[in-house]
């Protein structure tokens, strides 16, 4: 079977998952979980979950532990996103081709919406830790740092700081290390971790993470100057709007573009150091580098 076909069943089966640990739409919050789960529906890649259970079976897990975890990650993700798109931000009214979540509900809604997901996320994953014990209590111990004031919420606050001011490249990778790879990190290391991985692979995984992170981030930067507008579901030249600095505009597109391959590289060697081996998660990593969307 194909990769392409492979992801989709992957993805379509993320989704049913998602399904199952979103919270019900009932009570006088409902307005609220309903703006939560219309985040989450709205689309995605689910790269993040994926990345996760794929690196979970990679170090030898087989049963359904994961899936809170990988749940939970997607809701910090989204929570992300969602907030990420409010005016006080990035202001967009669009994302993957829908209306952003405070554009249909409204800016307050939003910023409670963003708040619900990132509490929920923990909700579930406190949950899973109770069953699971020392191995789930490390991997929610990695996901809140990678999302935390060190890690995910560290590159929001510098890129809003330095936004419209002059900056270097060393400036550029701290925010692209926290604001992209942050996530991308805590997924492979919490999936590993959930299946018994020892710290001196967790270390490789968070650099391979890190390698991935720089290159995805670039590859969105060149997008959002030359890729096609359809497949992105928003409008291209945001980063021009908004004035931020990127590796396109400090090197350009051409230069960007070995930058993602030579990170891309670098990831693939630390990979292949690990004794375990899952060529699906391999060509995942390889194809957040390669996409037109």
């Amino acid at each position: 079977m194909e990769f392409e076909q492979v992801k989709r069943q992957k993805t379509e089966e993320i989704n049913r998952m998602l399904c199952r640990f979103l919270p019900e739409e009932s009570g006088k919050e409902k307005v609220l979980c309903e703006a939560m789960n219309y985040s989450v529906a709205v689309g995605g890649k689910r790269l993040r979950p994926m990345i996760l259970l794929e690196a979970y079976k990679m170090f030898g897990g087989n049963d359904t532990a994961a899936q809170p975890f990988a749940a939970a990650l997607e809701m910090i993700h989204t929570y992300s996103l969602v907030h990420d798109d409010l005016p006080a931000m990035d202001n967009d009214m669009y994302r993957r081709g829908q209306l952003t979540t405070h554009a249909k509900y409204g800016e307050a809604m939003g910023i409670l919406a963003g708040d619900g997901l990132l509490n929920y996320a923990f909700e579930v994953m406190s949950e899973a830790v109770c069953e699971q014990g020392a191995n789930g209590a490390k991997a929610m111990s990695i996901l809140a740092k990678k999302a935390g004031v060190r890690g995910m919420i560290a590159g929001q606050t510098v890129d809003l700081e330095w936004t419209g001011k002059p900056q270097t490249k060393e400036l550029l990778d701290y925010i692209n290390e926290r604001k992209t790879s942050a996530l991308l990190c805590g997924a492979l290391m919490a999936g590993a971790a959930l299946a018994g991985a020892g710290e001196a692979q967790l270390s490789v995984l968070e650099q391979v993470g890190n390698y991935v992170g720089l290159a995805f981030q670039i590859k969105d930067d060149i997008l959002d100057v030359i890729g096609d507008e359809s497949k992105l579901g928003k409008p291209l030249h945001s980063d021009e709007k908004n004035e931020k600095m990127t590796y396109v505009t400090l090197i350009g597109v051409e230069q960007a573009e070995e930058t993602v391959r030579e990170f891309s590289n670098r990831a693939v060697e630390l990979l292949d150091t690990l004794p375990y081996e899952n060529p699906f998660l391999k060509e995942l990593l390889l194809s957040l580098i390669t996409r037109e969307y």
